[in-house]
């Protein structure tokens, strides 16, 4: 059996997709299903059995003997909370006693965590394990991440393969019940949808034009792919960037959509919300190196096919992955 944790969110049901296409069908999923507007994710895959996230540690008691693999995919996401406690509980405390129940039952692991770790990214994107003490998330949801980065890291007793991957900025099918928390993409999608016009964040900083606010924007399929790869190959415990090592800006992914679309671009401007602005990252961009040192060596998909796909044959016809 494979446990995915967060199973109904965007990228974990995306990963279901791709274990079911390799034919691994006892997937256990891990989340909290009373969040009914996440369950379409999970409709039609070939799963085992469904475990409500607070319950899962005692499922693992009784049936650790037949997992053969941990996908802790399952966090509080949302960069705007600031609610420490909520955090704290669920992405720092749950995946502590991820780990240990790991260690005690000798399962391999592979754990979400996220670029906001690098903050205002002064100490650049690096995935060494040295920077970690250093960095200086902007956000209560960065802070969790890499408290658990930093305290996974420095135990003793680890899973006997381990991996966390700092995913940066993902976009694609199933993200549609995000909110907020959503893509540019998806939020291009509905507004040019609606109103023939996409409204950006103005820049506030004097270094960047509107609209030149640079990411790096990974395709859901790539990332599910590295975590395929990883369950595959575990030879290489440690912490990983995921992303495509090339930054792109908001105007490169808004004129994509708008082309998707064959629709005219008509983009605008509004500030930046107040509660996000001085949290704001204008430059992401992962350091692929350590990645590929160990034998990933699949291509990342353009933003260009990305966005393409994704608006194309998921977006407009409304399907999921």
């Amino acid at each position: 059996m494979i446990v995915v944790t967060g199973a109904a969110g965007f990228i974990a049901s995306c990963l279901v997709t791709r274990l079911n296409a390799a034919n691994f069908n006892d997937i256990v999923v891990v989340d909290n299903f009373a969040v009914e507007r996440k369950l379409a994710n999970l409709k039609g895959k070939r799963l085992r059995e469904y475990v409500d996230r607070n319950e899962f540690f005692d499922w693992l008691d009784q049936n650790h003997e037949q997992v053969e693999f941990i996908f802790h995919l399952g966090a509080r996401t949302d960069t705007t909370e600031q609610d420490k406690a909520i955090f704290d509980l669920l992405n720092v405390e749950y995946s502590q006693k991820m780990w240990r129940a790991c260690c005690q039952y000798q399962l391999p692991l592979v754990y979400a965590s996220s670029a906001a770790t690098y903050g205002s990214g002064t100490l650049g994107y690096s995935d060494d394990d040295a920077l970690l003490p250093l960095l200086r998330p902007l956000n209560p949801y960065g802070d969790s991440k890499n408290d658990f980065d930093n305290w996974a890291v420095q135990q003793a007793e680890k899973p006997f393969f381990w991996a966390g991957l700092k995913f940066f900025n993902v976009y694609g099918p199933n993200e549609y019940h995000k909110g907020r928390m959503a893509s540019v993409i998806f939020h291009a999608f509905e507004q040019i949808r609606q109103h023939g016009s996409m409204t950006l964040f103005r820049s506030h900083n004097p270094d960047y034009a509107d609209g030149e606010q640079q990411r790096d924007f990974v395709y859901v399929k790539d990332l599910v792919e590295v975590c395929f790869f990883l369950m595959q190959n575990r030879q290489h415990s440690g912490i990983y960037n995921l992303g495509t090592g090339e930054a792109r800006t908001f105007l490169d992914l808004t004129l994509n959509t708008f082309k998707a679309l064959d629709r005219p671009a008509d983009i605008r401007f509004r500030d930046t919300p107040e509660d996000i602005r001085d949290t704001y990252q204008y430059f992401t961009q992962a350091d692929m190196s350590k990645l590929r040192s160990i034998g990933y060596d699949r291509p990342f998909t353009k933003l260009e096919d990305g966005i393409d796909d994704y608006v194309r044959n998921y977006l407009v016809p409304g399907l999921y992955l």
